[in-house]
């Protein structure tokens, strides 16, 4: 930068010398184009070196985190109170909405009926086990002995001693007592399956109401919407009388969170060559005017939605639309300031980045540049 100013001194100069101190040549309209022409590049490094060295933002824009504040309920759900005032700040977990809790209430104390009855069953399937387990003995006793007769009859037959009718009626006996047999044990087998139907040692009817009485609570407890970090509501439209979840996916109010809150200023890709992380930053925001603010470079944001593609059926149509602006990325500013919560979400203003460092003759530039911008906000708009 130097260089370029003794240049344009000494260029001005020889110029005096020629065509006004000495009158060398006769000053004409072709001199003084060429003198111009000559100027005009070498005010290029001043501009190149401003843009490069000391890239400046006036779309910087102060984002903080915004929370939808969603019912987290099954079912429209009516507002009973409002525990909030609107644009007043909120910690986190203060109770902001209560719905009513009546429904919910009287869903956990059906499934509450409805596990104790699931336990009082598990009971009687263990005392149905066990009065199956003696049917099935009983009936394996009445086989064995049907079956002991039957074998003593067949002796008796091959000596002639019984009539061949009571070996017929001791073989029908010990198929009913085996028929009675089975059936009990299915009996029982069938009892034993419904007693021993578990997950992790609890029975699967217990265990499905548990996780369904788990369930209710939490929507039971969520009847009360509570703030998730410290923050404010504004534009606050809710209201007792007003039922809400009718729309799952739609907010009934948004929570702008107090912490980690940004700046965010978009630059021209070129500009960005030298930026880089941990870079200092002066900022003019326009509500304030006459201040200027410090920060760092926190990161860079390479991604534009230009060069997103959808999926889609359709081939690419590789052509520049009309009237498109230049694509550009955004560099997120750390602010130093110690007190964030004076900058306001959507605040705007001009943010100039010092890739050298704040010394030096393209910095001191910039900084006229980035004052004079913050003290014309005194007067920029002019209303009258």
């Amino acid at each position: 930068m130097t260089v370029g100013i003794l240049v344009i001194i000494a260029a001005c100069a020889i110029f005096w010398l020629v065509f006004f101190k000495l009158k060398l040549l006769r000053l004409t309209p072709g001199w003084g184009f060429v003198f111009g022409i000559f100027v005009l590049h070498l005010l290029l490094i001043f501009v190149i070196g401003l843009r490069f060295v000391t890239p400046n933002s006036t779309n910087a824009t102060v984002v903080q985190h915004t929370i939808q504040l969603i019912p987290r309920l099954p079912e429209p759900t009516l507002v009973t109170a409002v525990l909030v005032d609107e644009n007043v700040p909120v910690k986190k977990n203060q109770p902001l909405f209560q719905f009513d809790r009546r429904p919910y209430e009287y869903k956990v104390e059906q499934i509450k009926a409805q596990l104790a009855e699931a336990k009082q069953n598990v009971l009687i399937l263990k005392a149905d086990v066990e009065v199956a387990t003696q049917k099935a003995a009983k009936a394996k006793v009445e086989l064995n002995y049907m079956q002991h007769q039957r074998q003593m009859f067949d002796k008796l037959a091959q000596e002639q001693a019984v009539r061949e009718q009571d070996i017929v009626q001791w073989a029908t006996r010990v198929g009913s007592a085996q028929a009675t047999e089975d059936e009990e044990l299915a009996v029982l087998e069938r009892a034993r399956l419904k007693y021993k139907s578990e997950i992790d040692g609890v029975n699967t009817t217990v265990a499905n109401l548990e996780a369904q009485l788990r369930q209710a609570n939490y929507y039971l407890d969520n009847t009360t919407l509570t703030a998730s970090e410290d923050g404010r509501i504004i534009n606050l439209q809710v209201r007792p009388g007003m039922v809400s979840g009718i729309y799952r996916i739609g907010g009934i109010a948004a929570l702008i969170a107090d912490a980690d809150r940004y700046l965010l200023a978009t630059f021209y890709q070129e500009n960005l060559k030298y930026v880089g992380p941990g870079q200092p930053v002066e900022v003019a925001l326009d509500l304030y005017p006459g201040q200027i603010f410090v920060g760092k470079v926190d990161s860079i944001w390479r991604g534009n939605g230009v060069g997103q593609y959808l999926p889609s059926d359709e081939i690419p149509k590789f052509q520049q639309p009309p009237n498109v602006a230049q694509g550009q990325y955004a560099v997120k500013i750390a602010l130093d300031d110690p007190d964030l919560l004076k900058f306001p979400i959507g605040a705007q203003g001009t943010a100039a980045i010092y890739t050298s460092g704040e010394h030096g003759a393209w910095a001191a530039l910039r900084k006229i540049s980035i004052r004079a911008h913050s003290w014309f906000n005194w007067l920029y708009p002019i209303n009258f």
